[in-house]
């Protein structure tokens, strides 16, 4: 991969996508994790304003700390960029309240974490004419459906949607990411337990790159057991998550009913 032709030409595309909009430039979400690292900091190579939230929802402190890492050398090296810290926890403590316990199963809460954090870059764009900054990846976005609808997906621009996980790891290794990012396990920062993506997904991004690219490109050479079962978990999600990945369903009326 072209790491450095790859970064010139995202950020040319976020600049003239922000000129165009006629916004002054973009809200990132950050999460100690290598998406939201890559991204924010293509962001802050366009030179325009970028400001970049920690949201803590009863964070781990390794993650948060993380956070802070990437978000100090973001200001040490781009004076475009700011930063605010967000504390949401009450925000997820006012929703228990008033939630019956029936919806606060696991994964409810887990999305309802992702949707709270939306609604507070939206509050930022909003207020200082920003675009959020999407920080999904390609298998994340268009293969295994692994984000929240209207949570993390919930964004105005996609500007990694096209890079499998593999490859935004050459870009934060060209960007020159903080290493702790670039060491750590991938994981989403929605369950109190830590788990992984990998301990939620069953595989690995390579391993679902892997899977994506099989059926994009109709291969049909045989399967080793491992691959089998990747290949059942990336069609299982991907099947059940394409109501994420498809545009709303909108029911068309006849004209004849219009009449």
């Amino acid at each position: 991969m072209k790491a450095k032709a790859t970064i010139d030409h995202i950020v040319k595309w976020l600049k003239e996508y922000s000129d165009r909009s006629n916004t002054s430039g973009f809200v990132v979400g950050i999460s100690g994790g290598i998406d939201s690292a890559v991204t924010s900091t293509l962001c802050a190579l366009t030179g325009k304003r970028t400001i970049v939230l920690n949201m803590p929802i009863r964070q781990f402190k390794t993650e948060f700390d993380r956070s802070n890492e990437h978000i100090q050398w973001l200001l040490a090296n781009y004076k475009n960029v700011e930063s605010e810290t967000v504390e949401l926890t009450p925000v997820l403590e006012s929703y228990e309240k008033v939630l019956i316990p029936d919806l606060q199963d696991f994964l409810t809460m887990a999305n309802t974490r992702s949707r709270i954090r939306m609604v507070t870059l939206y509050a930022f764009a909003t207020r200082y004419k920003l675009l959020v900054a999407g920080t999904g990846n390609k298998v994340e976005d268009f293969g295994v459906g692994f984000y929240t609808k209207y949570g993390d997906g919930g964004v105005d621009i996609s500007p990694i949607a096209d890079l499998y996980k593999t490859e935004v790891y050459s870009l934060a290794a060209e960007l020159g990411v903080v290493s702790s990012i670039q060491k750590a396990k991938p994981t989403d920062g929605l369950f109190e337990d830590g788990r992984t993506d990998e301990d939620q997904i069953g595989a690995s991004y390579p391993e679902l790159e892997w899977a994506m690219e099989y059926i994009e490109r109709k291969e049909t050479y045989d399967l080793t057991p491992r691959q089998k079962h990747v290949m059942e978990i990336y069609t299982t999600r991907n099947r059940a998550n394409k109501h994420k990945m498809n545009p709303i369903p909108v029911c068309l009326i006849p004209k004849e009913l219009k009449s």
